[in-house]
């Protein structure tokens, strides 16, 4: 066992870890090769960060796979990527599902090409009933999306006389979020070391704890994983209370 695993509390693990995986293009050039080459390393630390979370007990890992922005870089660039997720779920499906991983996906699915999302609609079929981690990928996802389709739909649902607006609430806005069967991350992590959330989970990341480092994603692994969870744990998580306030709760 590694050091660092050894140090990080199995008692204070979050539930439900987020990920931006930045740092596939810098990467590849550094090596002195296109974006394309970056983006298929950065699948090796998916494999591994996913592995990381299972054997730790993790229940949910969210990673910003692809965005809505993501479509306008240019189409040799979308297309690879394209091609890789297809190809990297087909190999990768069975691997889940030994490994008692739910696959989830969230974002604008209809924006993706057929192929993709018949090879997509197939893997969550087939992890559909298993009950360990649950894997869940931002494709074709952002955050502004996401709000602007739950207040359209909130919307509808007041125009057919279903919903009243005196009772629409945080509950009700939840309910319409494309993330609405699981927890709000605790803990974000963004590589390669951009100071930002680039429109990522906008409502549910409002309490997490944000951790940024400086390694690229195709670098990233299960140590640089267990450096984030222990500095999380480190942290005093008050969400608008004081320190005092937690405190008493906790005695």
């Amino acid at each position: 066992m590694s050091q660092l695993l050894e140090k990080v509390d199995r008692k204070k693990l979050p539930r439900h870890i987020a990920i931006i995986m930045d740092g596939n293009g810098r990467w590849a050039k550094e090596q002195g090769h296109d974006r394309l080459f970056g983006h298929f390393h950065g699948v090796e630390s998916v494999r591994n960060i996913v592995e990381g979370c299972a054997e730790l007990g993790i229940e949910y890992l969210t990673l910003y796979a692809f965005s809505t922005e993501n479509w306008d870089r240019p189409e040799y660039e979308v297309v690879g990527l394209m091609e890789l997720l297809v190809n990297t779920i087909r190999e990768e499906v069975e691997n889940l599902h030994k490994n008692n991983i739910k696959l989830h996906v969230i974002g604008d699915m209809n924006m993706l090409p057929d192929y993709a999302r018949k090879e997509l609609d197939e893997a969550l079929e087939f992890t559909k009933n298993n009950s360990g981690l649950n894997l869940i990928m931002a494709l074709s996802y952002s955050g502004r999306w996401e709000l602007l389709n739950a207040v359209k739909n909130i919307a509808y649902e007041v125009k057919q006389g279903r919903l009243n607006v005196e009772e629409i609430d945080q509950a009700t806005l939840q309910h319409f979020l494309c993330t609405s069967n699981f927890p709000d991350p605790e803990l974000m992590i963004r590589t390669s070391g951009e100071f930002r959330i680039s429109n990522f989970l906008l409502y549910q990341l409002a309490y997490a704890e944000l951790y940024f480092t400086n390694v690229r994603w195709p670098d990233f692994r299960k140590e640089n994983l267990y450096e984030a969870i222990i500095d999380y744990q480190n942290r005093e998580r008050r969400f608008g209370k004081t320190s005092e306030q937690i405190e008493s709760v906790v005695e």
